[in-house]
């Protein structure tokens, strides 16, 4: 089977602007004062901008990988990449397809390109990218078209947003084990839980690490 050319799933560009590297310093200066992220509301203020300004740059660095966030987990952006970095320090992820396609787009031979994130990010551990379709975990910051890095893996802690493997169909949502049973739950009032019934085909495939948000330019 002819592999897809890696450059479709990289993003478009990795040079950093101005703004963005103003962002970008704040950013870090902020983390390393506080120990977390500031809001959007300070970064614009310490930038002169407003805060959907600033939340913009944050996305741009997002896509472009000097930075990143957990899923549902405030103020967890932080810095992974300086623009002195070399790709040398970023490491290529398969990106597989969009997550509620079958099975298949789960094989090696079916990556449709690569993402490139920061190598201290992914680590030694297996990984691999899905596109998400829908809104069912707008709620946890993953909105239709963001890309999701995951760490292959077979189980998951309760509590944990993993992709699963349910009769064929592959989905994102936080685990929930209690009282014996396994559910999935959206993170969008809109859906109900995913019961997992005894005679399903239920796999986990990996736990979610990182998000890359869509490119909005």
């Amino acid at each position: 089977m002819k592999r897809a050319k890696p450059s479709r799933g990289r993003p478009r560009q990795t040079e950093i602007t101005e703004g963005q590297s103003r962002a970008l310093d704040e950013l870090s200066a902020a983390i390393d004062r506080h120990g977390i992220a500031p809001t959007m509301t300070e970064l614009g203020d310490r930038l002169g901008i407003s805060a959907a300004s600033a939340h913009q740059l944050v996305l741009q660095l997002e896509r472009k990988g000097y930075v990143a966030r957990q899923p549902r987990k405030a103020r967890s952006l932080r810095v992974v990449r300086r623009p002195s970095q070399t790709l040398a320090s970023m490491t290529s992820v398969p990106m597989l397809g969009v997550v509620k396609a079958g099975p298949a787009m789960l094989a090696e031979e079916n990556c449709l390109g690569e993402v490139m994130v920061a190598s201290d990010l992914v680590g030694r551990s297996q990984c691999f990218a899905l596109s998400i379709s829908g809104d069912s975990m707008k709620d946890a910051d993953m909105r239709d078209g963001d890309i999701v890095i995951v760490r292959r893996q077979q189980l998951a802690e309760n509590g944990e947003i993993v992709v699963a493997l349910i009769d064929d169909e592959a989905t994102v949502k936080r685990l929930d084990l209690n009282d014996g049973a396994i559910r999935l739950l959206p993170e969008n009032r809109k859906y109900k839980p995913i019961e997992i019934q005894p005679d399903s085909d239920f796999r986990v495939l990996g736990k979610v690490i990182c998000v890359t948000k869509k490119s909005e330019s």
